[in-house]
């Protein structure tokens, strides 16, 4: 893919000072971090590395990346790392893309409750795929999955959801074989509705009566035990969002299915128009009108306040195991399904970890050979090295 004409570091190094001076003081520190990361990635001010061709002897200087998840410049190599960890762990059957969602009334409790609520949407929506998976009504398995947290929309607006990546099928209560699911569907999505709902408000409800939740600004009156009984009761009596998409061949298509949700950011560099007169036009899916595409513009200001939305606590994280693929089982498990489904454990070939890209001149093997400091590439310090040994060909 080419490389875009115009990046969010681009916007964020027109209007990120001005934005700041405006609205920091509504912001938390961890914004201001972001907004830095992404102006400072891949340019001089993080230093770099030279590297050289092992055939030719080109040289190029790399700038190190500035590694913030939130920075839409540094996911490719991580997606590229976490997908060849995934590959061996993928088993020889069709996958499900099922899609847990929050009604939107949530999000203005959600935004004050970062770490909690992003917790408690993955641990209620885990727990009702694992219930009715073991219901015999339904399935009468075992199961394990994969889960993405996606805190936007299309529009960058707040939109709270989970993308679970699941195996049509499972072991057996006891153990001893593996059961297939349907084909067309692995679990009925109302039954999934209700029981989300259900774990959600009660749990919700008990944060609520320990006094662990915020609420700030507009939210003040909610804190009062009437009104969030009201606004709970509410939204119990609404159909909450499952979804679940039809199922999709074997690894290959999971991998590359899954490269498209675990490292995303809230807007890619290439779906960006342009920025003009202080505004920012870019591309989005509108899904609630036949998904048709669209551009969309909006001040510099509001583009970044709703990029910031999306900035995660630290330490959260938005990629998790559960069931027979939890971590602390995840080995044991897929050893035995393994065993009851005859199969062995596989590495695709064409999913490998990050490494340099190819020489533009040869295409042959980079290879780094100096660190840089940022006072280095300032001064132009760097002295050129010989060219390392040729690998040997025979």
């Amino acid at each position: 893919m080419n490389r875009p004409t115009l990046e969010v570091a681009d916007i964020v190094r027109a209007a990120g000072n001005s934005f700041w001076e405006k609205y920091g003081s509504r912001l938390a520190w961890p914004h201001r971090k972001v907004l830095d990361a992404i102006v400072r990635c891949r340019t001089t001010a993080l230093g770099g590395h030279l590297d050289q061709c092992v055939r030719c002897g080109h040289q190029a200087i790399s700038y190190n990346s500035c590694r913030n998840r939130h920075c839409p410049r540094c996911q490719g190599n991580a997606r590229a790392r976490w997908l060849a960890a995934r590959s061996a762990e993928l088993l020889p059957v069709p996958y499900f893309h099922i899609v847990f969602t929050l009604p939107h009334e949530f999000s203005a409790l959600i935004l004050q409750n970062k770490r909690l609520l992003y917790d408690l949407l993955f641990r209620t929506s885990a727990a009702t795929l694992l219930e009715a998976a073991r219901d015999r009504k339904y399935f009468g398995a075992e199961t394990g999955f994969l889960g993405v947290l996606h805190s936007w929309g299309q529009n960058l607006q707040h939109h709270a959801h989970i993308h679970y990546i699941v195996p049509a099928g499972g072991l057996s209560l006891d153990g001893s074989r593996w059961i297939d699911s349907s084909r067309r569907f692995f679990l009925p999505v109302k039954a999934l509705s209700k029981i989300f709902r259900e774990k959600f408000c009660d749990q919700l409800r008990e944060l609520f009566q320990h006094d662990k939740l915020q609420f700030h600004g507009s939210l003040q009156q909610l804190a009062l035990p009437e009104v969030f009984s009201h606004f709970l009761w509410e939204l119990g009596h609404k159909d909450w969002v499952v979804y679940a998409k039809p199922p999709f061949g074997g690894a290959d298509h999971v991998l590359n299915y899954l490269a498209r949700y675990t490292h995303r950011v809230a807007i890619s560099n290439h779906r960006l128009v342009a920025f003009e007169n202080q505004r920012v036009s870019f591309r989005w899916k509108d899904y609630a009108h036949g998904s048709k595409n669209k551009i969309m513009t909006v001040p510099a200001d509001e583009f970044l306040r709703r990029y910031l939305l999306h900035v995660l606590p630290k330490g959260l994280v938005r990629i998790r195991h559960f069931g027979l693929f939890a971590n602390r089982c995840r080995a044991a498990s897929l050893e035995r399904c393994r065993s009851l489904l005859g199969s062995e454990p596989r590495l695709d070939p064409s999913v490998t970890a990050a490494s340099q890209p190819p020489c533009p001149v040869c295409s042959g093997p980079m290879m780094m050979v100096q660190r840089i400091t940022p006072q280095d590439l300032r001064y132009a310090l760097i002295p050129i090295r010989q060219p390392p040994r040729a690998l040997d060909s025979s």
